[in-house]
């Protein structure tokens, strides 16, 4: 997903000039040098659908390898295969979920190294290189839009899907620190909506009549809980008097009808 072509083959070069080339690697690109073809959502799935690799390399036009090649990639992969077979998704920064960064590259002012023992488990990563996992069938939000928060939805998709997400030690320059601006935070905001909505409480009902809740609040989830027990109580979940009332099915109907 580019917008300057000068950048870009810098850094192609410096991903050939240590071991990715041709051989082992396609390079795709989404041209928004001219004019906005996609955004980073519609981008990110359109390589994940696209590439054939068993992984896929979403990284910024500015980045640049400076230390570490593709050996060393294989073995940071290797590393995570055999520490958790589940992982999805994996870079050079990002979160963990009780709030510490954990971060392993360079940007323009210089080295930032902030970390334990990699690879790290983390809940968000940083959009200037990540690596996903095509095992994992992961896909960007149809519901969002825009240049930034794409390496966190992925995560958390990955996260309900039930994958991992990981920093590993794969040390290269970024040459920007990222832009903190009006968009940033009209997109803060949309994702943060759109996981408000994703994750609400909710009644799940199936063909079977007996409903369950889902919801991570404890509070509704006991409440929940409570009430199929009673419906095991009296052998009968409690709407079930009414589901199966032809009558009560009729005014229900109707009422969708009129509606």
């Amino acid at each position: 997903m580019l917008t300057d072509w000068v950048e870009y083959r810098e850094c192609i070069a410096s991903f050939k000039a240590r071991g990715f080339d041709e051989t082992n690697c396609e390079f795709i690109v989404v041209d928004n040098s001219v004019a906005n073809q996609a955004d980073a959502y519609i981008s990110c799935n359109e390589f994940l659908q696209s590439a054939r690799g068993r992984y896929v390399v979403l990284c910024h036009q500015d980045v640049l390898l400076i230390e570490h090649d593709v050996k060393v990639l294989e073995e940071q992969l290797a590393k995570l295969d055999a520490m958790d077979p589940h992982w999805a998704i994996c870079g050079n920064a990002g979160y963990t979920s009780d709030g510490w960064p954990v971060l392993n590259l360079e940007q323009n002012y210089g080295p930032e190294i902030q970390r334990g023992t990699l690879p790290m488990k983390v809940m968000s990563v940083d959009e200037n290189f990540i690596v996903v996992r095509r095992l994992a069938n992961l896909a960007s939000s149809r519901d969002l839009h825009g240049y930034h928060h794409y390496g966190p939805d992925l995560c958390i998709v990955a996260d309900v899907l039930g994958w991992s997400s990981y920093v590993i030690d794969f040390y290269l320059k970024h040459k920007s620190t990222g832009t903190i601006d009006e968009r940033y935070t009209q997109s803060r905001d949309r994702i943060a909506a759109k996981y408000r909505r994703a994750f609400r409480s909710r009644w799940m009902h199936v063909v079977t009549q007996y409903p369950f809740l889902l919801s991570g609040v404890p509070v509704p989830d006991k409440l929940a809980r409570l009430h199929r027990w009673f419906g095991r109580v009296v052998g009968a979940h409690p709407r079930g008097k009414h589901v199966m009332n032809p009558e009560r099915r009729a005014q229900r109907y109707a009422r969708e009808t009129k509606s």
